[in-house]
């Protein structure tokens, strides 16, 4: 898969070693098996309130990994300090919400512009590319460009939580012109968030989309069939896409 790259998230991982506060599982592990299955990219969201990655499995994941990290990260100080002490590949910048279970849409880059280009001129004088999560919207995707990211990820959620059949084409070809913007600008797209083997083909054949990032849907299904398995499956339902798109 020379045109495109798989991360697998693995935060579930440590969400369920976090409700027992055990060892077990260990998200280095995790990390581990994913790589044995062909993850090009392994992605952890380390938040501030550490409801699961902890600082530690940063730290040895950074240690030990032999493929890409992809840092999901508020744009905090506190984080980017993180980020610079640790050099992920990547440091994809997303909102975050205490309350909120997961990542609930995409940075308005627009509206905190100063922000997030001080954030992100930050980790690039440390040598760190940026990202940035935003929603499937042209201005969104000019204001990224605007703050100097090198590239963006485009939230997937609404797509993959669409329910008609006109609300899913509507979002497909809001997320289709907004990775052709990013296109005709030279802003390398990405996508995540709600993801699964049964509507990853689409979003797959969609040329200009280079990454998939990709959690929930790929660690439940290990829960039955095994990690290693699971990101195989997945990765080859993207190749699949690619090939007949």
């Amino acid at each position: 898969m020379q045109d495109t790259r798989l991360g697998v998230n693995i935060d579930h991982v440590a969400t369920l070693r976090q409700a027992r506060g055990t060892t077990y599982p260990d998200p280095v592990a995790a990390a581990v098996m994913a790589e044995l299955g062909g993850a090009d990219q392994i992605t952890i969201h380390l938040r501030e309130d550490r409801r699961h990655i902890q600082d530690r499995d940063l730290r040895i994941i950074r240690e030990t990994l032999q493929t890409r990290l992809n840092l999901e990260m508020a744009p905090t100080k506190e984080m980017s300090k993180i980020a610079y002490q640790y050099k992920p590949d990547m440091a994809t910048l997303v909102p975050e919400k205490r309350e909120e279970l997961t990542t609930e849409g995409g940075l308005d880059v627009a509206m905190h512009r100063d922000t997030i280009k001080e954030t992100v001129r930050f980790l690039k004088d440390g040598d760190i590319k940026v990202s940035l999560f935003i929603d499937p919207d042209i201005d969104q995707v000019r204001a990224a460009h605007k703050v100097g990211a090198d590239a963006v990820e485009l939230h997937t959620g609404t797509f993959c939580d669409a329910k008609s059949q006109a609300i899913r084409d509507a979002e497909f070809e809001r997320l289709l012109n907004a990775a052709k913007t990013c296109s005709k600008i030279g802003l390398p797209v990405f996508a995540g968030h709600g993801l699964n083997l049964n509507n990853i083909a689409p979003v797959a054949a969609i040329r200009e989309i280079t990454e998939f990032n990709i959690g929930h849907s790929i660690i439940a299904h290990a829960v039955f069939v095994g990690l290693e398995r699971a990101v195989r499956e997945m990765k080859t339902a993207i190749v699949e896409a690619r090939r007949q798109g």
